[in-house]
């Protein structure tokens, strides 16, 4: 990912992690690049990527493995020797989650856990052997896996719940800011080389001067703005300090799409 901008402070953040072989937590405004960290890191050192995507109901136990006992009640129906052969079997049926195929992975690899604060409060906390040891126990196959090379792990948040102080303990910490101007242009020319450069100062003036408005329920972020000068580059338009042309690439709520208008 030759378009991602990685800071000093992250830099620093990830060695740490490595070093302490802690997982890291990111927090920030949504759109500051906490996701695409981790695959960053996996193209930058070639390493293996594993992603987890947790949603309001997932379950810790979801990342280790899955036991699809359905599928295996589905497949006794039928009275084939293989099919049979198969039933017997518990391992056909046991399929591993993000972390599991980490620690089953011989190669050290990335882990992301994506968005953990979606999930019930209890969730970080039901983590936390498997994140301290490294290793998790498969009952139906009585099979303990443990991790080869120890993953780097990549947790982001969005800060819509808090996390539990023994799960905070457990990880080290850092806080994207969002990127300041010069830092913002560095991205756009990562994304955009040939961007004009009135066009980019224009955008960027306008664009940081939304994010100034205090009555905002969301305000823009990096990704909208990428999406929003990639239109204007598309179609030619250009900027007055009267309009915001696409303004639907920027706002992303009835009250905020009236606030501009006004």
């Amino acid at each position: 990912m030759a378009d991602y901008i990685l800071s000093d402070e992250l830099r620093e953040a990830v060695h740490v992690a490595e070093i302490t072989m802690r997982p890291l937590l990111l927090k920030g405004e949504p759109g500051t690049g906490k996701t695409l960290l981790a695959n960053y890191v996996a193209e930058a050192r070639k390493l293996p990527l594993f992603r987890w995507h947790v949603k309001s109901t997932s379950l810790a136990k979801e990342g280790l493995y899955f036991y699809d006992a359905v599928a295996r009640l589905n497949d006794s129906r039928f009275p084939e020797e293989e099919a049979m052969l198969r039933v017997r079997d518990v391992k056909n049926y046991i399929r591993l989650g993000a972390l599991g195929e980490a620690f089953a992975d011989p190669k050290k690899s990335v882990v992301l856990i994506d968005e953990i604060d979606k999930a019930d409060i209890e969730f970080p906390n039901d983590l936390l052997l498997e994140l301290d040891k490294m290793e998790f126990f498969i009952p139906e196959t009585k099979e303990m896996i443990t991790a080869k090379e120890r993953p780097l792990i990549i947790i982001t948040s969005n800060n819509e719940k808090e996390l539990p102080d023994a799960f905070l303990r457990r990880c080290i910490f850092h806080y994207i800011e969002f990127p300041k101007r010069e830092a913002m242009k560095e991205i756009i020319l990562a994304h955009y080389p040939r961007i004009n450069t009135e066009l980019m100062e224009k955008a960027l003036a306008m664009f940081y001067t939304i994010r100034k408005i205090e009555s905002l329920r969301k305000k823009p972020s990096t990704s909208e703005l990428l999406d929003w000068i990639q239109v204007l580059l598309h179609t030619g338009e250009t900027l007055s300090s009267d309009q915001i042309p696409f303004a639907g690439t920027l706002f992303k709520s009835e009250e905020d799409y009236r606030v501009h208008l006004n």
